[in-house]
C-alpha cells in the first residue's frame, strides 16, 4: 500500500491538462536542486538534448541548494512568478499546491510508453483524487546507508535486524575510534527521520493514514516513537557535534563522514550514494557502500517491513506551455531515466531502466521497496508544512536535551491546528 495523496482525501481545483504543443518560440524555467557535479550535468544535458529535439524551445536551468528550495518554491508560487517546471515532492505539500490551483493536471498528457514503463504506485504518490500533478523520476526509500569495511573491522558480521542489534552495532564501533552514526542535525530534518522511521515502526499504517487526514496525533504510538528515539540517542551513536554538522554540504556533512570512512552509518534517502560520491577523495562512488532496512522495533504496531521514503517527480506550474508536458515525458523515458541513474547513483523510477541498475545496495534497496507491505512517503512531506516544520525543529530539541517526547507532541498538535 502507498501512502499517497490520494490518502489526503482534499478537494481542490485544478487546471486542465494541456495537450500537444503550443507552437512558435517557447522559453520555460526549469527549478532543480543539484548545484555540482554530475546531477548539475545530468539536468544541463538533459535540457540541451530535449532543446536539439525541440527546436524553438529553451528552458533556462537554475540548480538550488536543497535545504532552500522548498521556501523560495512557495514564495514563487504565492507571488505568481513560479518556475514552469520544478522539483516536486508531493504529501501535503503538493495538495496545498494543487489547492491553490498552482499546478497544471498532467494526467492525459502521459505518453502510453512512459505509463507502461513507471508503476503506477510511483504515479499514486503523485496524484490525488486520480488526478497526476508531477511526473516521477526517482525511487527514493529510506534505510541505513554503512561502510562494509568499518563493520568488517569492527567485527560486525550481520547487518542488524532490531533496535537491539543496531545497539550492539554502535558499541562495536566505538571502539574502533569511527562515530558509529553520522547525523546532519544542522539541517533538522536528517535528525527527523529517525523520529519519522521509529513512527513507521511504532503506529499501524491506519493510524499514520489517518493523521494525514485529521492531523491528530494523539494515539500513544506517536509518544512511542519519541521514547524511542530518546531512549536510543542515550546510547550516544552519533558523531560528535551533529547538532552543528551539516547534511550533505562538504566533507564535514554527515555524508562526508561516511564517504570519508569517519563514521560508518547514516540513516538516509536514496539519493545519499550519489550525494556520498561527491564527497569521497577521488569523488567516486564509495567502493564498499551497503545499505539495510530501518531495524523493526519490537512490540510496535507497524507492518513489519514497512518502509518510509519519496518518490521524486517534477510538476509543471499551472500556466506553463504545453510543452513542458513533453519535457515531462522525456524525462520520465527509459533512456533519460538510465543517465539519471547513472548521474544520481540512485534507483530510478522507469522499471526498463531499474534493469541497468548493478550496485547491490541499490538492487537491495528497489527489493525491499517492491516487498514492503507498507509504503508512506517522508512524514513532514504526508501532514505539509506546518506540522512537517513542527516535526523537524522538534526531534532536534528532543536529541539537544530541550524537550521530551510529550512536548515535541505537543508542539506537532499545536501546528496541525495551524495547518
Amino acid at each position: 500500500m502507498v501512502l499517497g495523496l490520494s490518502a489526503l482525501g482534499l478537494t481542490a481545483c485544478s487546471a486542465d491538462s494541456n495537450e500537444g504543443s503550443s507552437g512558435g518560440d517557447v522559453t520555460m524555467s526549469l527549478w532543480q536542486n543539484s548545484t555540482t557535479g554530475p546531477g548539475q550535468e545530468f539536468w544541463d544535458k538533459t535540457v540541451a538534448d530535449f532543446e536539439a529535439d525541440n527546436p524553438g524551445v529553451t528552458i533556462d536551468v537554475q540548480a538550488i541548494q536543497n535545504e532552500d528550495l522548498d521556501g523560495k518554491l512557495q514564495t514563487a508560487l504565492n507571488s505568481g512568478d513560479a518556475p514552469d517546471i520544478f522539483l516536486q515532492r508531493g504529501g501535503g505539500k503538493m495538495a496545498a499546491m494543487v489547492a491553490a490551483g498552482q499546478l497544471m493536471d498532467i494526467t492525459d498528457g502521459i505518453s502510453d510508453q512512459v505509463h507502461e514503463e513507471i508503476p503506477d504506485g510511483s504515479f499514486i504518490a503523485n496524484s490525488l483524487e486520480d488526478k497526476v500533478y508531477a511526473m516521477p523520476v526517482a525511487v527514493l526509500p529510506g534505510g541505513i546507508f554503512y561502510s562494509q569495511d568499518l563493520f568488517d573491522a569492527a567485527g560486525i558480521t550481520e547487518a542488524p535486524v532490531t533496535i537491539t542489534d543496531l545497539e550492539t552495532a554502535v558499541e562495536k564501533l566505538k571502539t574502533t575510534g569511527v562515530a558509529p552514526i553520522a547525523l546532519g542535525a544542522k539541517d533538522a530534518w536528517p535528525a527527523a527521520h529517525w523520529f519519522y522511521f521509529f513512527a513507521l515502526r511504532e503506529c499501524s499504517p491506519d493510524v499514520l493514514a489517518e493523521a494525514a487526514d485529521t492531523k491528530d496525533f494523539s494515539d500513544d504510538c506517536w509518544i512511542k516513537a519519541g521514547e524511542d528515539l530518546e531512549s536510543f540517542a542515550a546510547t550516544e551513536p552519533y558523531n560528535q557535534g551533529f547538532l552543528t554538522t551539516a547534511a550533505q554540504q562538504g566533507a564535514g556533512s554527515s555524508a562526508g563522514l561516511l564517504a570519508n570512512h569517519q563514521a560508518a552509518m547514516e540513516l538516509m534517502g536514496a539519493w545519499n550514494p550519489g550525494v556520498i560520491a561527491s564527497l569521497t577523495p577521488d569523488e567516486k562512488p564509495l567502493a564498499d557502500l551497503s545499505w539495510f532496512a530501518f531495524p523493526e522495533v519490537d512490540g510496535g504496531e507497524g507492518e513489519p517491513g514497512s518502509i518510509l521514503g519519496g518518490v521524486d517527480g517534477y510538476s509543471c506550474s499551472v500556466d506553463a506551455p504545453a510543452e513542458c508536458l513533453d519535457f515531462l515525458n522525456y524525462i520520465g523515458s527509459a533512456d533519460v531515466q538510465k543517465e539519471y541513474y547513472a548521474a544520481f547513483n540512485a534507483p530510478p523510477v522507469n522499471t526498463v531502466a531499474q534493469e541497468a541498475v548493478t550496485e547491490p545496495y541499490l538492487q537491495e534497496i528497489i527489493a525491499a521497496y517492491n516487498a514492503a507491505p507498507y509504503v508512506s512517503q517522508w512524514l513532514d512531506t504526508v501532514y505539509g508544512q506546518n506540522v512537517g516544520n513542527a516535526l523537524n525543529v522538534g526531534v532536534v530539541d528532543l536529541l539537544a536535551g530541550k524537550g521530551s517526547p510529550e512536548q515535541l507532541i505537543q508542539a506537532v498538535n499545536d501546528a496541525a491546528k495551524k495547518a
